[in-house]
């Protein structure tokens, strides 16, 4: 018997599903998304998911953005955007649905 956690995780067939219709997208943006569409779950989890998709080839990390704004903890957040990597999405159709309602930004 393999001993440790499995390498498979729904979360990340989750967040493969929606990086695949949005695009590139940072983590909280991505949080806020899945608590939208899926069961609700930890920023954290999230994070997690996204760093061991990383380390597994299923995202890419696009580029790491340092943006000013007034935050609660400082004047500068760091943003890492991702990108869907070698794993290919099932085609959840609620997903893209969600996307197709939300506004577009110009």
């Amino acid at each position: 018997m393999k001993r440790g956690r499995p390498a498979h995780s729904i979360i990340r067939e989750n967040i493969a599903e929606i990086l695949a219709v949005s695009g590139p997208a940072y983590g909280y943006q991505i949080h806020r998304w899945y608590c939208e569409l899926f069961a609700p779950c930890t920023r954290e989890n999230i994070y997690y998911n996204l760093r061991k998709g990383v380390s597994l080839k299923e995202f890419e990390l696009v580029e790491v953005r340092q943006e000013k704004g007034d935050y609660s903890w400082g004047a500068i957040v760091e943003k890492k955007y991702y990108k869907l990597g070698s794993v290919s999405p099932k085609g959840d159709k609620r997903v893209r649905e969600f996307f197709d309602k939300m506004p577009k930004k110009l």
